[in-house]
């Protein structure tokens, strides 16, 4: 009997044990904030070509509650950075995938030196497209 006692203990181990880790994947989803910032509205531009104009959403990727503050504060400057970059395009510049993905780089480039001459960089990972249309 106390070996059968014994084998039932050690069977609901396993079960204890993983109903015990639901607590310790909570601790761990305490680290870093990770946030994506929409920058709205969307970014309208015209093209070099008349009547030809880029519409696309653009998502940041910031870590960090702190930095995401300094972001949001200097999100002015970035949209003007953007809209620069943006409005200098032509439509042979982005109709490719390959064109798109180069210009989501040099959109991550340019956020990273803006953010590094008015604050600091700490905190921004990445870029995302979220719309992309071109007329």
């Amino acid at each position: 009997m106390q070996i059968f006692v014994l084998l039932i203990a050690l069977w609901f181990m396993p079960v204890c044990s993983w109903a015990n880790s639901g607590g310790e994947a909570a601790d761990e989803s305490e680290g870093p904030v990770t946030e994506y910032i929409e920058m709205k509205p969307k970014f309208t531009v015209n093209l070099l070509e008349p009547k030809k104009y880029l519409m696309v959403n653009v998502q940041l990727l910031v870590e960090g509650a702190a930095n995401v503050e300094k972001i949001k504060k200097h999100m002015p400057a970035l949209r003007n950075t953007l809209i620069m970059l943006y409005s200098g395009l032509g439509i042979a510049d982005v109709q490719t995938m390959a064109q798109r993905e180069a210009l989501r780089t040099k959109t991550k480039e340019e956020i990273s030196n803006a953010l590094a001459k008015y604050s600091n960089i700490d905190g921004f990972r990445d870029v995302f497209f979220t719309e992309f249309f071109v007329n």
